[in-house]
């Protein structure tokens, strides 16, 4: 896998979870899921959580390989 493609696929990462943390607040803050219970809120956090897994490493790998490009 070249750098190239490999940003990309970083980058799509990077953006399904900010999407998901933007779902999963929605979910809890607007009570979408309310009549659910719980369980509403088991959903919305675990939307947000997946994000984070999803993006936070992400960003410190893109960072690193962006940087180590520049040095070329």
């Amino acid at each position: 896998m070249t750098a190239k493609e490999q940003i990309k696929l970083l980058k799509v990462f990077i953006v399904i979870g900010l999407i998901l943390i933007v779902t999963g607040h929605f979910i809890i803050s607007k009570e979408w899921l309310t009549h659910l219970g719980p369980l509403g809120f088991i959903i919305g956090a675990s939307c947000i959580a997946i994000g984070l897994i999803c993006s936070l490493p992400t960003k410190i790998y893109l960072t690193i390989l962006l940087m180590r490009n520049e040095e070329h």
